[in-house]
């Protein structure tokens, strides 16, 4: 899939997500405070599914487990839809940009297999 279709494909998540908002008319209530606070609630409750597991791998993961997982992760990826709507950022164009600013920090002759914060690299 090219960038041409996978932005075509997020532009219509972001109106399938436009529509069942206006539908209920809750635009009111999605605050740029009240849309990031739910992205917090509702990552936190994608991580309930893994609570207690040993590494959370897929083998640990039975289907009502993975089905959890899938519905709170397309409640934050929803979230964060309407609060980029909401502060007009081109979420699609921000991934694309921080991906070019990590290869920046983290490049891969440095990094290759190791997890540490780009601070603690030696240049």
């Amino acid at each position: 899939m090219d960038q041409t279709e996978t932005r075509g494909e997020f532009d219509a998540l972001r109106a399938l997500v436009r529509q069942f908002v206006g539908e209920r008319e809750w635009e009111r209530f999605h605050t740029p405070k009240n849309l990031a606070t739910a992205i917090s609630v509702e990552a936190s409750e994608l991580l309930e599914p893994f609570q207690w597991l040993v590494s959370g791998g897929k083998d640990e993961i039975d289907d009502e487990k993975l089905t959890a997982i899938r519905h709170e992760m397309a409640d934050v990826l929803a979230y964060l839809v309407l609060l980029a709507d909401k502060l007009d950022v081109d979420l699609y164009r921000a991934v694309l940009e921080k991906m070019e600013l990590n290869r920046a920090k983290y490049p891969v002759h440095k990094v290759r297999g190791d997890a540490r914060k780009y601070s603690d690299y030696e240049d």
